[in-house]
């Protein structure tokens, strides 16, 4: 299977017009094209240029999906583009232009055209657009949601200049205690979280619950679930609304997988289903009780290719310090019915809204390509009738070991065919260019911890 690009869908120039006139104080616009990492990149303009960015779009450079996650080009990316990185065609994302009550400015996502006019390959979320395209072919549409973990750190260190938790809003006292689930702490966050939903609601974001999570300060936020290219979107919206919010807070909002060795480990969870053309849910239980064969069958497509996605999923060095400890973060290939423990688990609830969730991508993968190679690996599966082998442990041993590690999953996934196929051949090559080169850079720093250990010892 060769991935298709699907024709790119400009937003119309009447969302411009109705954001203006609802919005006539504002004289700014962050406009945010999401690089390989989900880093946002991008401008801020002025409330004059806003229309002529939705007639003829803004030109950015191409060479965005050339840098490493701290805006360094890669040189061997920068190799493999054949215009040298020059400016390409950018589009606002349709629905994604909105108001930030933390900012005072507007805010819009942004997706890239190559000089054809087509969608430009590298771009992530036109590799998720390209499976969403597929699934619309076999007259199905992918509906979804991404859980969102994240910590909420103080802006000030502590004395031995490490991050520490931040202090609640309302009593000024510093988190402490893991809390899970505690309403109390969530109470003491009111006046932040009460901005963030202000925030959402200004946006058009679907936040939903929230709970205080598994560690000091850590929280999740849920959203609606709804139609997965606009789940994506969300995520990337969202990251951008708590960013901006904990600032106003005296904090810092932490999207690292795994910021604290000894506390637990932040994951973007992606429930999954397909409806059809009539919008029933094609993954819905049988009425004998049992489970769909079309979701048993995504499932195994999956499995299958579960060891080549784990550089998409894990991303960056600190992604595998996630896995450390599994509770809750399974770097496993299973899956199972109503198991945290698992990767690929069926959860509980009505027959006919079954789905099941992906939980192995942390918070720091970027959410276009999670949801790209999750749903195409589904679609696979679904194409070739993939059995899901058995539930649990025992069921892992037909398949490939998983990755020990951060450079062995660069290796898997440089040389799957199967990511070449979902990502297609552009993004692929440059994706795991990209982080090769992060790996490499890293490889030769040398950390404090080891002038600790070796420096005057050996």
């Amino acid at each position: 299977m060769t991935t298709h690009f699907a024709a790119p869908i400009h937003a119309p120039l009447s969302e411009a017009r109705a954001f203006l006139e609802a919005y006539p104080q504002v004289q700014a616009i962050d406009i945010v094209l999401s690089d390989l990492h989900g880093v946002g990149r991008g401008k801020i303009i002025r409330r004059h240029e806003l229309e002529s960015l939705f007639t003829t779009g803004r030109g950015m450079p191409a060479s965005l999906f050339a840098q490493d996650v701290s805006g360094h080009d890669v040189d061997a990316a920068i190799d493999m583009m054949e215009d040298g990185g020059g400016d390409s065609r950018c589009w606002p994302v349709p629905h994604t232009l909105g108001y930030q009550t933390a900012t005072g400015r507007g805010l819009v996502l942004l997706q890239m055209e190559g000089p054809d006019g087509a969608p430009s390959p590298l771009d992530p979320r036109n590799a998720l657009l390209a499976q969403i395209a597929r699934a619309n072919a076999q007259g199905l549409t992918p509906m979804g949601a991404l859980e969102l973990e994240f910590y909420l750190v103080d802006k000030e260190r502590d004395a031995d200049g490490r991050p520490q938790p931040a202090r609640a809003p309302m009593t000024g006292r510093r988190l402490s205690g893991t809390n899970c689930m505690s309403v109390d702490e969530l109470d003491e966050m009111a006046p932040f979280f009460d901005a963030v939903y202000e925030g959402a609601a200004a946006l058009d974001l679907p936040m939903e619950s929230l709970i205080s999570e598994y560690a000091v300060g850590q929280f999740e936020l849920t959203l609606r679930y709804c139609d997965l290219a606009r789940a994506a979107d969300d995520i990337v919206r969202s990251k951008r609304l708590l960013r901006t919010t904990a600032r106003r807070f005296g904090m810092e909002a932490c999207f690292m997988s795994k910021p604290f060795s000894q506390s637990s480990g932040s994951g973007m969870h992606l429930h999954l289903s397909l409806t059809d053309a009539q919008g029933a849910n094609v993954f819905a239980d049988p009425s004998d009780g049992t489970l769909s064969p079309r979701m048993l069958h995504a499932i195994g497509g999956i499995r299958d290719s579960m060891a080549d996605s784990m550089l998409v999923l894990a991303p960056v060095l600190n992604s595998w310090r996630r896995f450390a400890g599994t509770v809750y973060s399974p770097a496993s290939n299973t899956w199972g019915t109503e198991d945290r423990n698992v990767a690929l688990r069926i959860p509980a609830g009505g027959a006919a809204s079954r789905h099941f969730e992906h939980r192995v991508a942390g918070v720091d993968a970027n959410p276009y390509l999670v949801a790209a190679i999750v749903l195409g690996a589904a679609l696979d599966g679904i194409d070739a009738g993939t059995d899901p082998g058995p539930q649990g442990p025992e069921g892992e041993h037909a398949y490939p070991p998983m990755p020990g590690g951060w450079l062995d999953a660069i290796q898997r996934f440089e040389a799957s065919q199967t990511m070449k196929t979902l990502l297609g051949a552009p993004l692929h090559q440059m994706y795991g260019a990209v982080k090769r080169g992060e790996h490499d850079a890293l490889a030769v720093t040398v950390t404090d911890l080891e002038w600790q250990l070796y420096g005057t010892t050996l």
